[in-house]
């Protein structure tokens, strides 16, 4: 049962959490060169993207309370780091997408947080938790 669990935790975080990445990163490019319709397809697959990810770490949990390491360390910080990007994208960047939108569809000004900032660091939780899942500093199941 745990390879069924790691199969799909991965292959949701490679489908789902890979897009979303891609997409949050590209809108900060685009919106400079206006192209609306490319940002509301980018915006579509941040909201979109944002609310299947869900399952990452739904399958994740489940999986490390089979394996019983929900107390390891470095599976504490990439909880941690997981939820500072979902917290990132639902609170700063899907919104921020938004106004920008609203803002370039009415040729308003944009203000707002940096996105092109706040992706980043978004990207970058991202890659700390990658390396977190594959190297498992610390980890006791000896695998």
């Amino acid at each position: 049962m745990n390879k069924v669990m790691l199969s799909i935790h991965v292959l949701a975080s490679i489908v789902l959490i890979g897009p979303v990445t891609v997409a949050a990163s590209l809108f900060p490019r685009h919106a400079r060169t206006k192209e609306i319709g490319v940002l509301r397809v980018l915006h579509r697959i941040s909201s979109g993207y944002a609310v299947a990810g869900l399952a990452v770490p739904i399958f994740g949990i489940g999986l490390a309370a089979q394996m019983h390491v929900l107390t390891e360390t470095w599976l504490l910080i990439s909880m941690a780091l997981t939820a500072i990007a979902a917290v990132l994208l639902a609170v700063v960047i899907v919104p921020g997408q938004r106004r920008v939108l609203a803002a370039l569809e009415h040729d308003a000004e944009v203000s707002g947080p940096n996105l092109a900032m706040v992706t980043g660091l978004f990207a970058l939780t991202w890659a700390v938790v990658v390396v977190l899942m594959i190297v498992r500093p610390g980890s006791t199941t000896g695998v």
